[in-house]
């Protein structure tokens, strides 16, 4: 293993957007300067650009380990060998470029693509996921977590007729017509949606916590991105049903809590220089989290119209999930050293918002502590109309009134995780 290599940990790696991710981390990471990297800025006219020095250490990345956290093996391996295959295809059209430098061929020689099975509706394949990772890795430079469920029934076709009529960019968007089973539990006595949503992530970030301290100084502190979704509903958090057993929205509503939750721990490790918090969402991305309520023919609608919004001008429609990804891995490869930047531009300047209410001060946007400004920001994929994707910024809403009741969420969170951690006689570690 090279010394100072990322070693990186995607949720759900095996499909959709983390299959998403994993794609564009191999071919972002075999270009000798990643673009994702650059922080390029989308500024006002008037605006004088930025002056970012570039000083990140750790370009080129001659070796990765990615570590690819799937429930279904045989599934991971499919997606490991198309993702090597992707990668191979990608060393041989680099290396007819006339300024070819060799970088793509040693990364690939040094890349490490490995599987490790994951259920994040079990506490305990948690903990078994956690003593693999410590006992393998000597450290996690960077966690996604993408992995995500939705308990759909069907359409509320009354529903979704009138959205499309009414509002059709919103109903394919962040439509409201998907109906969801109300109080499906896990084997562990939990909200299912909660726990494979928030609980197991959570569990998951505490239970890698040493290997998060551990990460060399070249590398930075760790990076955890948590994916929330453009459907998270702004709401108040329901402390008398936390975990989401009386919703009929419980998938956008466990986004919500993502959001307020990671805010919440951004602040609390904000001064201890080894690890930052970020939220990202993928924009509109076709994936197969809603196939279940779609036969092959909405689905086929769905893409198409999609396409059409986009085209006709939402930024909110990057639509395949290498596009979707682009948010992600941004977080990733950026230097925190433009966070500072970044952030006071979005904080002092509304001139740039758009429709969507982001803010574009650059391409593949990103920020070493975002949830630490007031309003708390989270990061998003996004395309112009003829698919080039971007990052935006857009405002976690909400944020001031559930200030408290997320410190009461956290709070609890902690406790059952503790609570798990005593039941298999295991110890825990102040977070």
């Amino acid at each position: 293993m090279e010394r100072h290599q990322p070693i990186i940990v995607v949720t759900g790696a095996n499909s959709g957007i983390g299959f998403g991710i994993c794609q564009r981390l191999l071919l972002q990471l075999s270009q000798t300067l990643p673009p994702d990297a650059h922080p390029q800025y989308h500024l006002s006219p008037e605006v004088e650009p930025l002056k970012v020095q570039e000083d990140d250490p750790i370009y080129p990345v001659k070796a990765l380990t990615l570590v690819m956290a799937c429930r279904s093996r045989k599934k991971a391996e499919v997606a490991r060998t198309e993702l090597l295959h992707l990668l191979d295809r990608e060393v041989e059209k680099q290396k007819r470029k006339r300024n070819y430098d060799g970088h793509a061929e040693t990364f690939r020689e040094n890349l490490r693509l490995d599987i490790r099975y994951l259920d994040l509706s079990k506490v305990a394949s948690i903990f078994k996921f956690g003593d693999e990772i410590m006992q393998n890795y000597p450290y996690v430079s960077h966690l996604i977590c993408n992995a995500g469920v939705v308990d759909l029934i069907g359409l509320d076709w009354p529903q979704a007729v009138k959205e499309v009529l009414t509002n059709p960019v919103q109903a394919v968007t962040a439509p409201s017509f998907y109906k969801q089973s109300v109080g499906q539990m896990s084997d562990d006595g939990l909200g299912w949606v909660w726990q494979c949503n928030v609980f197991g992530h959570y569990v998951l970030y505490r239970t890698l916590l040493k290997s998060f301290h551990s990460v060399p100084e070249q590398l930075g502190p760790a990076r955890i991105i948590w994916t929330s979704s453009l459907e998270a509903h702004r709401t108040s958090l329901d402390l008398d049903d936390y975990q989401l057993l009386k919703t009929d929205h419980s998938y956008e509503a466990s986004k919500y809590q993502i959001e307020l939750l990671a805010t919440h721990l951004s602040r609390q490790t904000a001064n201890d220089g080894k690890i930052r918090h970020f939220v990202g969402h993928p924009g509109v991305v076709h994936t197969n989290v809603f196939a279940a309520a779609l036969t092959w023919f909405t689905d086929a609608l769905k893409i198409m119209a999609f396409y059409l919004v986009r085209i006709a001008g939402s930024r909110n429609h990057p639509v395949i999930p290498l596009k979707g990804a682009v948010s992600a891995v941004h977080l990733c490869l950026v230097s925190l050293s433009v966070v500072p930047l970044y952030l006071a531009r979005f904080t002092s300047s509304t001139s740039s918002r758009n429709q969507s209410g982001s803010v574009h001060p650059h391409s593949n946007g990103n920020g070493a502590s975002p949830s630490c400004i007031d309003p708390p920001v989270k990061f998003g994929s996004e395309t112009d109309r003829w698919g080039r994707p971007e990052v935006g910024l857009q405002e976690i809403k909400g944020w001031s009134e559930n200030e408290e009741n997320v410190a009461i969420l956290a709070e609890r969170c902690e406790r059952l995780y503790r609570g798990f951690m005593e039941a298999e006689g295991r110890t825990w570690s102040e977070a």
